[in-house]
C-alpha cells in the first residue's frame, strides 16, 4: 500500500545501520516451516511484502520495527510483515531486499530475494520512482539470465506476489470516478495476469497470489464511520477485482498440467480477525478497536512530526492507516496456513 504522507520524509543510510539491517534481514527467527532447505523465495509486490527496499521512506523510521527487530529495519509494520511468517512457513530465512544484493556475499542470497518495493503497483502509482511489478519481475529475470539464479534454483521455488492496493489508491486520488472502478480493475487484472505468466516462465514451481484485501477496512477509510464498520464501497470494489483474478487463476492453471499459481485470500483473513476481534471487544471494551491505527502522527508547533504509538502494539491489527501490526499480520499468518500447504505440494 501506498504508505501515508508523513512516511515519504527521506532518511539518508549510514554504514552502521547498513549493517545492522543486512544483518536483521539476513537473521534466522523461528524457523520450523515444512519446506526444504534448498528452497527460495522471490517476492513482488509493494509496502505489504517490502522488507527494506524503499529506503527513502518512513519505514526506516522509528517507530517502524519497535518489536521486531527493535530498530527501523525498512518494514512497514512495528515487526514482521507477510514475507517473514511465509519464509518461516516454508522454512528458510527471510529473503534479503534486492538493493542490498551487491553489498553481501551470494551465500546470503540462498534463500531467494525480495524485489517487493512500498508504494508500488501493478501500474505506475504515485510513487513515480518506485519499479511496477513488472520490472520487479524483469530484475529477477536479469539475474537469471547472467546464472545468478540457475534453473534448478527456480524449480525449487516459490514465489510471491501482492501487489493492487496501490493502483486503487492511485486511481481514486487522481480523481477516478467510482463508476470507472470496474474497468480501471479490468485492466489492473490484464496486467497482473501477463505478469504472472513470466513469473511461471521463469520456471517458478508455485506462485502464491494474494486477494486485495478489504479496503474500506483500512483505518483511513473507517474513519469515515468513526471507526465503527468497514467503509462499503470500497470494499465492493475490492470484491468485485477478486472475483476477476480468481477467473484469471483458473484459466492460467487450467493451462498447465499441475496447478502452479495458489490464491491467497487476504479480503477473508483480514474480515475475520476484525470480526473476531470486534466480537470480543463488545464484551471487553478495553481491547483495542482493530479498525483503528496504533500510530497516529501529530505536527508539532515547529512543523515537526509526532509519533503516538498505542499502549499495547501487541494487541492491535492496524499499525498505521494502511499497514497491518506485526500482531495483525500474524494473525492473518494462521488463517492462511492450510492454505500455505499447497505451495509444497
Amino acid at each position: 500500500m501506498i504508505p501515508i504522507p508523513q512516511s515519504l520524509f527521506t532518511l539518508p543510510i549510514i554504514p552502521l545501520l547498513l549493517f545492522i539491517i543486512l544483518t536483521e534481514a539476513s537473521s534466522s527467527w523461528g524457523l520450523h516451516g515444512e519446506g526444504k532447505k534448498d528452497m527460495k523465495l522471490f517476492v513482488f509486490g509493494d509496502s505489504y511484502v517490502d522488507t527494506g527496499n524503499f529506503k527513502k521512506s518512513g519505514s526506516y523510521m522509528p517507530p517502524n520495527g519497535m518489536t521486531f527487530p527493535g530498530k527501523p529495519s525498512g518494514r512497514f509494520s512495528d515487526g514482521r510483515v507477510l514475507t517473514d511468517y511465509i519464509a518461516s512457513y516454508l522454512g528458510i530465512r527471510t529473503p534479503l531486499p534486492y538493493i542490498y544484493r551487491n553489498y553481501v556475499e551470494k551465500s546470503k542470497l540462498e534463500n531467494g530475494m525480495n524485489y517487493a518495493c512500498g508504494g508500488t503497483g501493478i501500474l505506475n502509482t504515485l510513487f513515480t520512482d518506485g519499479p511496477n511489478l513488472t520490472t520487479q519481475i524483469h530484475s529477477l529475470q536479469k539475474q537469471v539470465q547472467q546464472n545468478f539464479y540457475t534453473k534448478h534454483d527456480l524449480r525449487s521455488s516459490v514465489a510471491l506476489v501482492n501487489v493492487g492496493g496501490n493502483d486503487f489508491a492511485t486511481f481514486l486520488q487522481s480523481n477516478g470516478a467510482l463508476k470507472d472502478a470496474g474497468a480501471f480493475s479490468s485492466r489492473l487484472i490484464s496486467q497482473l495476469c501477463s505478469d504472472l505468466k513470466l513469473i511461471k516462465s521463469l520456471g517458478v514451481r508455485k506462485v502464491a497470489i494474494t486477494l486485495i484485501m478489504p479496503m474500506g477496512c483500512l483505518p483511513q477509510q473507517s474513519v469515515n464511520t468513526s471507526y465503527r464498520k468497514c467503509a462499503e464501497i470500497p470494499n465492493e470494489i475490492a470484491i468485485n477485482h477478486n472475483k476477476k483474478l480468481l477467473h484469471c487463476i483458473s484459466k492460467l492453471n487450467f493451462q498447465s498440467p499441475k496447478p502452479v499459481f495458489v490464491t491467497l485470500n487476504l479480503y477473508n483473513t483480514f474480515l475475520s480477525v476484525i470480526t473476531s476481534t470486534q466480537r470480543r471487544r463488545a464484551k471487553d471494551p478495553s481491547l483495542m478497536n482493530p479498525l483503528k491505527a496504533c500510530v497516529n502522527v501529530e505536527v508539532d508547533k515547529e512543523g515537526e512530526l509526532k509519533y503516538n504509538v498505542c499502549e499495547k502494539p501487541q494487541v492491535s491489527f492496524f499499525w498505521d492507516q494502511v499497514h497491518p501490526s506485526q500482531n495483525g499480520w500474524h494473525q492473518v499468518y494462521i488463517r492462511l496456513k492450510s492454505s500455505l500447504r499447497q505451495l509444497l505440494q
